[in-house]
């Protein structure tokens, strides 16, 4: 029920549309423009610096908190100290499973990568380092927002399962599998998102981003 409940609650948190809403505001629905999607790459493209800023924090955010505050709660609460980050997991999986896939906007959402940073913020500061410069350094060095951020969602397992096998995150044995399982299912889930990217890539024509 904990596990559920985690992704039933990540879900309506994820149903928070940043981009579209901030789209709504300035008169546009920002999936008929770009990419077609409302994440924060579009949304910077269409609609300039400020909107892409914005938006990137609001879906930070939501992702943010959400799962900080099941892990404090988790946390502490006696018997449950070694499943408090696989739960605040499972409540980020659910804040992208509602962001990539929003009922009342036909399921057409965004890539859950800025939703990704909250929950890698949320989790450890030596992961949100790694993965910021894997991002970073990505970006700056090709300029394509896409393989930086597949090289993020690939360094989100790596890292993670790292920390989890060193004992950072206290994760009881029983429970270590589900979620290496959990991780490599987010970090696919961001790959297979990005496919027409992918494809993008491999022919040359991907677009990169204006530094």
């Amino acid at each position: 029920m904990e596990r559920i409940s985690c992704l039933a609650i990540g879900y309506v948190c994820g149903l928070i549309q940043t981009g579209y809403f901030y789209g709504k505001m300035h008169g546009i629905d920002i999936r008929q423009h770009g990419s077609g999607n409302s994440g924060t790459t579009n949304a910077l493209r269409v609609l300039g610096k400020k909107a892409g800023l914005v938006v990137f924090i609001g879906d930070v955010l939501k992702a943010l908190i959400p799962c900080v505050l099941t892990r404090l709660f988790f946390g502490s609460r006696p018997g449950y100290e070694g499943v408090a980050y696989l739960y605040a997991l499972y409540m980020g999986f659910g804040v992208i499973l509602g962001h990539n896939f929003p009922f009342y906007m036909k399921f057409k959402g965004g890539k859950g990568i800025a939703a990704m940073a909250g929950i890698i913020a949320s989790l450890d500061w030596r992961l949100t380092l790694v993965c910021a410069a894997v991002f970073l350094g990505t970006v700056i060095l090709t300029r394509f927002v896409s393989l930086g951020s597949i090289l993020v969602a690939i360094a989100f397992v790596l890292v993670n399962s790292y920390l989890s096998y060193q004992g950072y995150y206290g994760l009881s044995e029983e429970v270590m599998t589900e979620f290496r399982i959990l991780l490599g299912i987010i970090a696919v889930m961001a790959i297979w998102r990005h496919r027409a990217n992918i494809k993008r890539l491999l022919a040359g024509n991907e677009n990169k981003l204006k530094l």
